[in-house]
């Protein structure tokens, strides 16, 4: 959080919202506050060792001229002037060790001082969104306005507390159900709908291939050409791609995965519908991971050879499960993720992972987990700030700041901002796709197996072959078969998380 008067101006410092590059609000990555931050910290750590050599230095010159003594004698004039110089070089050596001292106690001092300024400012944010009482604090700190997301993500956040006092549950109940993984609740909530009479549905299932369909074809891989990418694989219900790059010394992978899928096909065998927002908040998105996984090396991805993920909305939230799975990491070298109005604030990936996210301020879904996309080097959260344009209500959908086009324009801006944190993270992402060019391009279709029915719920039988060892009616004829039929040409809703 930058601060609107300076150190040393006479006035006290106020919270002030970071500048914006244009219509990009940014956090996180070489830019962003942990990363200097560290640097402080690692500048201190590198004094503290030069401090430790000089000292070491000091002991040594000082031997030194304790060993002068005996020859003192040998040459009067020479011997005293070689104990004078010996002494006075451990003098001065004594001299910069302490003034390096003093210098690495100011940057130690400077660190918690900036982090004390961070945590009020986080404070005053806090209670400018929480305490309807101050709200005078947010204009008189010159704060900027409350979005939808922000709104959402807060209300997201308490959800969890306020449950637990309208349900008479002790004061720390509500924290007993946290996890490490995001505000205390909302992923057990997640978990919990499933077990709801009626919406078992919800609950995960395992995830096979049914078809895939293989063509070469010019690829944009820059950050706009990845998600309009995205968007097309959203046209068909339950579709991911895995893209083989060969432009650069040794392949390249990529995969695109959709967002939420309403239609096209049978109910509860898509992986992108509702269900799937459940096993990506709830369940990491294990069954779909697998999948992918099996995706991937049907395409011919090998051990070593770095990869990318793209996800939107929904799609947004498997992309970052892939970089916490450790199985799927063992075998597949995640190097980036991208992703757009996705909720993934509570998905850590492992170490090494650069991740790229775009929000806008107007779009409630990112929000949906209750949780900021933390500050880290590696992880780089864009705020689209732009106007947006009100549809008709009949278009409307989950608003216009969720849709991809929207995005899209917004990852256009990031590729030609000089911003450090962006440049660095587009750059990371083009270390693994490369500039684009010819590519081999697999679509495979995904479909879930309906669990076994249960008490109060409709079974829904799975795609593919029927017990009877006929075709099953909605996989176009053969078993395994791509959608035709009365589901041939019917692309899916893409309706957001």
């Amino acid at each position: 959080m930058a601060e609107s008067a300076p150190a040393d101006s006479g006035t006290a410092p106020r919270p002030s919202a970071p500048a914006d590059d244009g219509m990009l609000r940014i956090r996180g990555g070489l830019g962003g506050l942990t990363f200097q931050f560290e640097e402080l910290l690692a500048g201190a750590a590198a004094l503290d060792g030069l401090v430790r050599q000089l000292a070491s230095l000091e002991v040594e010159v000082d031997a030194v001229r304790r060993e002068l003594f005996p020859y003192q004698a040998d040459s009067y004039t020479s011997g005293s002037n070689a104990i004078i110089a010996a002494g006075e070089g451990s003098r001065a050596l004594g001299r910069v060790r302490e003034e390096l001292e003093r210098l690495c106690r100011d940057v130690r001092a400077s660190h918690r001082e900036y982090e004390f300024t961070e945590a009020r400012n986080s404070l005053l944010l806090r209670i400018g969104r929480f305490g309807p009482g101050y709200g005078p604090l947010w204009g008189l700190f010159g704060l900027p306005a409350l979005t939808a997301r922000d709104v959402l993500e807060d209300e997201v956040a308490l959800a969890t507390g306020r449950l637990a006092l309208l349900l008479g549950l002790p004061a720390g109940s509500a924290r007993e159900l946290g996890t490490s993984g995001g505000p205390p609740g909302v992923r057990e909530l997640v978990r919990g709908l499933g077990a709801e009479t009626g919406l078992a549905g919800l609950l995960p299932g395992p995830v096979r291939i049914t078809g895939a369909e293989t063509r070469q074809e010019q690829v944009d891989v820059s950050p706009a050409g990845l998600l309009f990418r995205a968007g097309a694989v959203g046209g068909a219900s339950g579709e991911i791609e895995v893209l083989r790059l060969d432009g650069g010394s040794r392949p390249a992978w990529l995969v695109v995965i959709p967002g939420t899928q309403l239609d096209g096909a049978p109910a509860g065998t898509n992986p992108f519908d509702a269900g799937g927002i459940v096993e990506g908040l709830g369940y990491g998105s294990a069954e779909t991971t697998a999948a992918i996984r099996q995706a991937l090396r049907a395409a011919g991805a090998e051990a070593g050879q770095p990869l990318a993920a793209v996800g939107y909305s929904q799609g947004g939230i498997h992309a970052m499960n892939l970089g916490q799975d450790k199985a799927f990491l063992a075998e597949f070298d995640l190097k980036f993720v991208l992703t757009a109005g996705s909720p993934v604030g509570g998905i850590t990936p492992e170490p090494g992972i650069s991740s790229l996210h775009l929000e806008h301020e107007q779009d409630w879904v990112p929000g949906a987990d209750g949780l900021a996309g933390p500050d880290t080097r590696d992880r780089v959260t864009v705020t689209l700030t732009n106007a947006l344009d009100v549809p008709a209500l009949a278009d409307f959908g989950l608003g216009p700041g969720h849709r991809l086009g929207n995005y899209a324009a917004g990852a256009e801006a990031v590729a030609g901002s000089k911003d450090l944190s962006l440049r660095t993270s587009v750059a990371a992402l083009a270390a693994v796709v490369g500039s684009g060019g010819p590519a081999t391009v697999t679509r495979f279709s995904l479909r879930r197996e309906a669990l076994p029915p249960q008490p109060g719920n409709r079974r829904v039988d799975p795609p593919g072959p029927r017990p009877d060892g006929k075709p099953d009616r909605n996989l176009g004829g053969k078993p395994g078969g791509r959608l035709a039929g009365k589901h041939a040409g019917i692309g899916p809703r893409n309706a957001g998380v």
